[in-house]
């Protein structure tokens, strides 16, 4: 484990409440990146935010952004602050941010799943979570994935419907994957939870969001350990 991290931690938490340190400690315990939401070209704010908001409160650590078309700008008053508690990272730098996207997935580990109809298709209830870490992907409700997206998929899952609509809205979709998929691996067996390292970093990052000047407080702490 990083001692720098740990010390630097150990010292913020000192400028933080101790009620704000110890919701840290329970929210993190139910953390994970065995799943990873993937969202491609959203351009709608409220949609953008309410998928943000449902990771959040699903314990699901990381969101991705592919920027191609359209840049994604979450609404605060609909995210209620989400993003300061994930890790997002946005793909909009390349000439094909989804394939970039998929690439560094699969780099990591992650199984390339596509939320879409399609032949090959199983339930989101019946995907097999011991295969391996999930990459969820989601579209616009209506343009649906690209092309790319569907050509390098590895699997394919849909929500069950019994109406006359298509489809819910992406946010909708986001969140009853989420629900489903994170009950399924709390019941299981899967080492899901973050490991030591993952756990010091994030509470790391929290801290520095809460504590004011997080900042200048680490140059002091700097300063004191070099002066040690």
């Amino acid at each position: 484990m990083d001692n720098y991290s740990k010390e630097l931690y150990e010292y913020l938490s000192k400028f933080a409440t101790e009620q704000r340190m110890e919701k840290f400690e329970s929210v993190i315990q139910e953390r994970t990146r065995y799943l990873t939401i993937v969202v491609e070209n959203v351009y709608q704010p409220h949609n953008a935010s309410a998928v943000l908001r449902s990771a959040e409160c699903f314990g699901v650590q990381d969101v991705h952004i592919i920027e191609n078309s359209n840049k994604y700008n979450p609404s605060a008053d609909i995210s209620l602050g989400a993003h300061q508690w994930l890790s997002l990272t946005r793909h909009g730098k390349t000439e094909n941010n989804s394939l970039s996207c998929i690439q560094a997935l699969k780099k990591n580990g992650y199984r390339i799943v596509a939320t879409t109809p399609h032949k090959n298709d199983c339930l989101i209830s019946e995907i097999d979570l011991s295969k391996g870490k999930i990459a969820l992907f989601f579209g616009t409700e209506i343009d649906g994935l690209s092309d790319t997206i569907l050509n390098e998929a590895d699997e394919f899952v849909k929500i069950p419907m019994y109406g006359f609509t298509e489809s819910f809205n992406i946010s909708v979709s986001a969140a009853i994957s989420m629900y489903e998929l994170m009950k399924r691996l709390r019941e299981s067996k899967i080492e899901w939870r973050l490991t030591a390292a993952e756990l010091l970093a994030l509470k790391l990052d929290w801290v520095k969001e809460s504590v004011k000047s997080s900042d200048l407080l680490e140059k002091e702490f700097r300063k004191q350990r070099i002066a040690e």
